[in-house]
């Protein structure tokens, strides 16, 4: 039986160097050494010592972490060891939510009062109110949101107070409530609509759905395949692991920022086209083909690189991600209600198309979370601009669960990763005249 460590021989020197590997739950996905262990390597007294470089983080682990477990190879998706098809069958959004923060599904009383404590905070201050009249109507949602979000810690005298678990439940409990509201304010708003105050004795996904399309001070009850829907989406889009909003969050939290600036910026990085904004790329590229017919004609322009296929492909699975295979259901569902998305036709003809393509299956490009998500939100009645707000809304467990264990880490310090300088070398000032 060998030794867990690895032995590097530098060929500079010829010094030979053992370092240790330590593995995660699960060995065979992957094994680690710490980076700081090759500092040891030197060529001479004077070097700083041997450095991992790895642009974008392709194979770098930033923490150890209990929250997410991702198999991108035989697409398994699990929050704290659950299935992500059990959850998203059999669970909701606030115990789903529960389990990603404490690591634990909540009992029946610990349900209560988490509930309870979150839909307490769907209520927000007037003077919030007053913030997101400052916006023009027709602004993009997602950017009033990322800008609500981090307005928030002036309005709360405790924003900053990241002392003990006590205080970082106070955080979490009014996040996850304001979010939802401000999601909705930022739809109305954008909209010139009036705006619907929360019924806390609604459930979570009910609730946000009575803000978004029902009338101020008249009685709105969801439809439940709605409700259902909007409950299954929350739940795949919590948690994914260490992506890039979440390590932002992360990132931010490190330098023990008030939680809702870091929130401010993990939604700013889900805004982007290759994260959360896919799904709205997604819906302008269906449109853009504009049918069935013209699918095609599409794929060539694509295989030339003249477009991107978006919606299809995902940095870490390399099958078809868990999630799409749920939401392609749950589509369906919602159909029943609102009556077939046209532009479910085109993205199955898509889909069809590209997984029987050589050029696609050999670059291992299946659907991911985002190309049905959008078609759902488009057929309960929302606008392009708010698929990312959806996601955030979702995403805030998440972000709220990586940020605690970040706080918990005693390993983790503020984040400042390390480059390797290719500029020039020292040179002189030279005055204006003489340039």
């Amino acid at each position: 039986m060998g030794k867990d460590s690895l032995t590097i021989i530098d060929n500079r020197t010829g010094k030979t160097y053992e370092v240790p590997i330590f593995h995660g739950t699960y060995p065979e996905y992957g094994s680690a050494i710490r980076t700081a262990d090759l500092r040891q390597i030197k060529y001479s007294e004077n070097d700083f010592g041997l450095l991992g470089y790895d642009p974008a983080y392709l194979n770098t682990a930033s923490c150890q972490s209990t929250v997410t477990f991702i198999d991108g190879e035989k697409g398994i998706l699990r929050y704290r060891g659950y299935p992500i098809e059990q959850l998203a069958e059999r669970g909701n959004y606030l115990e789903t939510a529960y389990l990603l923060l404490y690591g634990e599904l909540p009992t029946a009383q610990q349900s209560d009062a988490w509930t309870g404590a979150v839909m307490e905070h769907t209520v927000l201050d007037e003077n919030i109110l007053k913030l997101v009249d400052g916006f023009q109507e027709g602004a993009h949602t997602m950017g009033m949101l990322v800008g609500m979000l981090g307005s928030l810690s002036t309005f709360y005298a405790n924003a900053r107070d990241i002392s003990d678990e006590k205080a970082w439940d106070v955080h979490i409990h009014r996040l996850i409530g304001n979010v939802a509201t401000v999601g909705a304010l930022v739809y109305r708003r954008s909209r010139g609509l009036p705006y619907v105050a929360p019924d806390s004795s609604q459930g979570y996904c009910a609730n946000f759905l009575n803000m978004l399309f029902g009338l101020p001070e008249q009685a709105y009850t969801a439809n439940p395949v709605m409700e259902r829907a909007l409950e299954v989406l929350f739940i795949l889009h919590a948690d994914h692991e260490q992506n890039c909003s979440a390590s932002t969050m992360r990132g931010i939290g490190s330098g023990r920022a008030d939680p809702y600036s870091a929130m401010a910026g993990a939604a700013g990085s889900l805004y982007g086209p290759l994260h959360g904004g896919a799904n709205e790329a997604v819906l302008k590229m269906l449109a853009e083909i504009g049918s069935k017919e013209n699918v095609p004609a599409y794929i060539e322009r694509v295989k030339n690189r003249e477009v991107l296929l978006q919606g299809f492909g995902h940095r870490v699975y390399k099958n078809y991600d868990p999630r799409a295979q749920i939401i392609k259901q749950t589509a369906y569902d919602v159909f029943e209600v609102t009556g077939k998305n046209p532009l479910i036709d085109i993205a199955l003809e898509l889909e069809r198309i590209a997984l029987e393509d050589a050029f696609f299956v050999s670059r291992k490009l299946y659907p991911n979370v985002d190309f049905y998500s959008g078609i759902i939100y488009q057929a309960m009645g929302l606008p392009t601009d708010m698929m990312t707000v959806m996601f955030a809304i979702g995403r805030t467990s998440g972000w709220l669960a990586q940020w605690r264990e970040m706080l918990q880490d005693k390993e983790q310090k503020i984040t400042r990763p390390r480059q390797v300088y290719i500029g020039s070398d020292e040179r002189d000032y030279v005055p204006m005249e003489e340039r």
